[in-house]
C-alpha cells in the first residue's frame, strides 16, 4: 500500500464513503501477510517508498506466482529479480501488466508508469558490451522507482576517447552507476571527472584471474577517487536502488510513488 492509497482510504472513511469495517479488512495485512513459504512485507511501500522486491533465484514458479497474487492488488509496480525465462514466461502470460527483460533477468509488473519524482538524472555506464545485462538491471530498477535514467554503453578504458566524447552527458548526471568487469578501472576514471556520487558495480566478466569479478571488486574498493561507493558483484539491482535513494534525498516520501 502506497502513502497515497492509505490517505485515500482514510479520507473515504472520514467522509463516510467507506465503512470502518471495510477499511479494517483492507488494512488487516498492512504489516505483513503469511504464506506457507513467505512472509510478504506489505508495509514496505509506506516505510521505504517502494514495495518489497522478489528475489527469483531459488524460488519455484508457483511460489513466485503465489507472492505476486497477494502483492498485485496492493501495488502499482512490482519487480522480480534474477528470474530465468522458463520461470518468467508463464508469469507474463498470467499477469496482464507483466513484462520480462531477459538480458536483465528481471520481471516487472507495472499497472501505470511511475511519476518521475527523482530530483536529477541517473546515468548508467558500462565499460563493455558484456556488462550491459547488469547495467540493464540497474536501469530498469531505477526507472521503476520514478527516476529519469540515461545509459551509455561500451566506453571502457581500452578506448578511453569513447568516454571523453560524452563528457557533458556525464557531468550533467546527478548520480552515476558504472558497471565494469576485467580490472574494474572505469569507475575511478568517471569519478575523477565529476563531483556526483558514483556507484561502482563489479561484474563477473573477465578471464581467469578476474576470479569471477573479485579482481574488479577489489580494484573498485581500492579506488583513489573519493566519491565512489561499491556494491556487490553483478548487483545491478542494488546499484539502481541505491542510486534512486540518493536521487530522492529531500523528496517527500508521501509524494514519491
Amino acid at each position: 500500500m502506497t502513502p497515497q492509497d492509505l490517505t485515500r482510504l482514510l479520507s473515504q472513511v472520514a467522509n463516510g464513503r467507506t465503512t470502518v469495517s471495510d477499511a479494517e479488512k483492507q488494512l488487516s495485512d498492512l504489516t505483513f501477510e503469511s504464506l506457507e513459504y513467505a512472509r510478504i512485507d506489505h508495509h514496505r511501500s509506506l516505510r521505504k517508498g517502494f514495495p518489497e522486491v522478489i528475489f527469483g533465484l531459488g524460488k519455484t514458479r508457483e511460489q513466485i506466482a503465489g507472492i505476486l497474487e497477494k502483492m498485485v492488488p496492493k501495488e502499482n509496480v512490482i519487480l522480480v529479480t534474477r528470474i530465468d525465462p522458463t520461470t518468467a514466461d508463464p508469469l507474463v502470460a498470467h499477469f496482464p501488466d507483466a513484462a520480462y527483460f531477459p538480458d536483465a533477468r528481471l520481471l516487472r509488473i507495472q499497472k501505470t508508469a511511475p511519476d518521475i519524482t527523482g530530483t536529477g538524472n541517473i546515468l548508467v555506464i558500462t565499460a563493455g558490451t558484456s556488462d550491459i545485462p547488469v547495467a540493464e538491471e540497474a536501469a530498469l530498477t531505477a526507472r521503476a522507482m520514478g527516476n529519469r535514467v540515461d545509459t551509455l554503453f561500451d566506453v571502457g578504458v581500452a578506448g578511453i576517447h569513447r568516454l571523453f566524447a560524452h563528457k557533458e552527458m556525464i557531468r550533467q548526471a546527478g548520480v552515476i552507476i558504472v558497471a565494469a568487469g576485467m580490472e574494474g578501472a572505469l569507475p575511478s576514471v568517471v569519478a575523477g571527472m565529476v563531483g556526483a556520487p558514483v556507484i561502482a558495480v563489479p561484474t563477473s566478466i573477465g578471464y581467469g584471474t578476474s576470479f569471477g569479478g573479485m579482481t574488479a571488486l577489489l580494484g573498485m574498493l581500492n579506488s583513489c577517487a573519493s566519491n565512489i561507493a561499491v556494491v556487490n558483484i553483478d548487483n545491478g539491482f542494488g546499484a539502481g536502488y541505491m542510486a534512486s535513494s540518493i536521487n530522492h534525498v529531500g523528496v517527500d516520501k508521501d509524494t514519491a510513488l
